[in-house]
């Protein structure tokens, strides 16, 4: 076989695991990750059609895969999936450029077997989740997974919250984003107080999540950052 045919069929699998990563991906997106004009992805899509590949082409929007085409027998449960995120952030502290890619290449074709629904909540955990290292700090909450679900999920969430006064509060909260520095943090809008609230979730005493959905809030964890800090 020779280089090039191997090179295309590497990449032809690579575009079958992107697309199977993301809800929908235009060429230009491809041929940007992939180093080759946006005439070689159409051939290579068509490539893709022609094994069988149910692509599905949205106009003015880009590809995507029809629901249910799944080539791995595996599936995740979304608390799986949300465990997977939260340890990528983790890895994404290495110095080890060729350890990242591996393990950024692992994660997609991971992501690649999700079903649609818990693949957005997934990219969205990962677009609202952010690692600051801290080593050898010492971490007991236990409700991670419950917010990470709730986050994802947009479901309020009750609380009694204590905070470094010993004041305990009842609240109800409206779960954002995670991040840790020396602590573990939830950033959430706190209905109580009307605004975003920064939460440790090792001083959550009594949590329930809610069976009411709250309206998403619509910008990014950066956004949040250049607005309120």
């Amino acid at each position: 076989m020779e280089g090039d045919d191997v090179k295309r069929i590497s990449r032809l699998t690579a575009i079958l695991t992107q697309l199977q990563t993301k809800r929908i991906l235009t060429a230009a997106n491809l041929s940007e990750k992939f180093g080759v004009s946006k005439r070689t992805i159409y051939r290579d899509i068509k490539a893709l059609e022609k094994a069988g590949v149910p692509i599905l082409t949205e106009e003015g929007k880009g590809y995507a895969l029809m629901e249910g085409y799944r080539l791995p027998p595996i599936m995740l449960t979304e608390k799986q999936a949300n465990a997977l995120i939260l340890a990528e952030q983790l890895v994404l502290k290495s110095k080890d450029a060729s350890f990242l890619q591996d393990y950024s290449e692992a994660i997609d074709k991971i992501k690649s077997i999700l079903r649609y629904t818990v693949k957005d909540k997934a990219n969205l955990l990962a677009d609202r989740t952010r690692y600051d290292e801290a080593i050898n700090q010492e971490r007991n909450s236990n409700n991670l997974s419950d917010l990470q679900d709730a986050l994802t999920s947009y479901r309020l969430v009750q609380v009694e919250y204590v905070n470094k006064e010993g004041v305990v509060t009842s609240r109800v909260i409206e779960p954002f984003a995670i991040l840790s520095a020396e602590n573990w943090y939830l950033i959430a809008w706190c209905r109580l107080r009307k605004g975003f609230r920064f939460f440790r979730p090792d001083r959550i005493q009594k949590m329930e999540i809610l069976s009411e959905n709250f309206e998403p809030h619509n910008l990014t964890l950066q956004e949040y950052f250049d607005k309120y800090h």
